[in-house]
């Protein structure tokens, strides 16, 4: 099990794993062995999570998502197979923890009576300054 949150947790089983050759550092061990992970988690029919962390999920996932709704994540940062598939589960659960959380909601303010004021003041004073640039003597013609 992979603990998300205190109430959502993930079975392995609805995860993915498979391992690639991976571009980067490592000399001549990038060309023998596949050190990548590659993880895939199908967000859209995933009974682990409920429904509003998975609409906030597909969003945030972005190019990360196919059109299946199947998250893909790689991880080649590492050497080793062992740190790339742990740095995958980690960025899956980051991604997740993050749609767990609902987002805050805007609360509707009011200018107040003296920002109003300055507002109008400014107003005024541009105004004033473009009313002495006019030519005095233009007909409108």
């Amino acid at each position: 099990m992979l603990v998300i949150t205190s109430n959502i947790l993930l079975n392995e089983a609805e995860i993915e794993i498979s391992f690639m050759l991976a571009s980067g550092p490592g000399g001549q061990n990038v060309n023998k062995v596949a050190t990548a992970a590659q993880l895939r988690f199908d967000i859209k029919r995933s009974p682990s999570l409920p429904e509003d962390v998975r609409k906030r999920a597909m969003t945030m996932a972005g190019k990360k998502l196919n059109l299946q709704g199947e998250l893909i994540i790689k991880a080649s940062r590492h050497r080793t197979q062992g740190r790339n598939k742990q740095d995958a589960l980690t960025r899956l659960q980051e991604l997740l923890r993050r749609a767990a959380e609902p987002p805050k909601m805007r609360k509707k303010t009011k200018p107040s009576y003296a920002a109003i004021q300055r507002r109008l003041a400014t107003k005024k004073l541009q105004a004033k300054t473009k009313m002495l640039r006019r030519n005095k003597h233009d007909d409108g013609i």
